[in-house]
């Protein structure tokens, strides 16, 4: 049987950056981020947090854990920023632990490695290194291990659907150490990232875009998931989310599609910060199960 064509084959070149960088469609992207520090440092000066906790040797192997006080065996919630696998820090999402810890569950907030200086193949294998950590330690913070969800924005999407096409009996874990994702603008198939300029950076090959392509390696977790993106993304970033929502289905995961009308890729993550929006309402739902 012979593979269809990429969906995006056809496109000009600057139709396909548009489709698939999204700091293209949203020339404005670096405001959305400064509008959401008051809130990022309202929770870095409230929060307790156990700051810079090592899961590997190299300087981005670290998690801030947000623990619940008081708490000995609360839900535990990882969270995997974007960044097109090349940007972003833990310190500029404090803000998602905010309503999790109120809502008594234990937030991890993750870093892992980030192009050029890793390939995709050292990037994937960090964050998924940053969830394994997560399942071993999280009762020394006052989290149980037998109730860990995980959510992630863009890369960090696909970085999560890594971690439910991993087998955590290899590394020592239960196979079901994940009871739940909530997956957000993500992208999961990287073939197309090769023909955008951020490739300058991550520099992908067709090898390492097929080895990371989540919308075809097999699943390993059973949990439900839910898809979200912004109805706002333009059209061939939004198809993304229906196919691996697709991928899913088809594998017998419990699996939920939303498009947040009048969210883009960037304001999106506002949706953290109120307990009545798509997002947070779906990460609030996986953990209290």
């Amino acid at each position: 049987m012979t593979e269809r064509p990429p969906l995006w084959q056809d496109l000009s070149a600057e139709e396909h950056e548009l489709q698939y960088n999204p700091q293209r469609a949203v020339p404005d992207f670096k405001d959305y981020q400064a509008a959401r520090e008051p809130a990022n440092a309202r929770a870095r000066a409230a929060l307790a947090v156990r700051r810079d906790m090592a899961y590997g040797p190299a300087p981005l192997h670290k998690v801030d854990v947000y623990p619940v006080p008081g708490a000995a065996a609360a839900p535990v919630h990882v969270f995997l920023h974007g960044g097109y696998w090349r940007a972003q820090d833990k310190q500029n999402f404090a803000f998602v632990a905010e309503h999790l810890v109120a809502a008594g569950i234990v937030a991890v907030i993750a870093n892992y490695e980030l192009c050029p200086a890793a390939t995709l193949d050292g990037v994937v294998a960090s964050a998924l290194e940053a969830v394994a950590w997560s399942g071993r330690n999280a009762a020394e913070h006052g989290g149980d291990p037998a109730r860990i969800t995980l959510s992630g924005h863009s890369a960090g999407a696909h970085l999560g659907a890594a971690a439910l096409a991993t087998d955590w009996t290899l590394r020592g874990l239960p196979a079901d150490l994940l009871k739940g994702a909530v997956l957000i603008s993500g992208i999961y198939d990287p073939r197309p990232a090769q023909s955008t300029t951020v490739n300058a950076d991550i520099r992908l090959t067709p090898e390492l875009s097929r080895r990371h392509d989540y919308e075809r390696v097999p699943l390993r977790a059973r949990c439900p998931v839910r898809v979200l993106a912004g109805a706002a993304e333009p059209w061939h970033w939004i198809d993304q989310s229906f196919r691996y929502a697709h991928h899913l289905h088809r594998s017998g995961i419990e699996v939920g599609v939303t498009t947040c009308p009048g969210f883009h890729h960037f304001d999106i993550m506002n949706q953290y910060q109120d307990p009545t929006s798509d997002v947070l309402r779906a990460v609030l739902s996986l953990a209290r199960r």
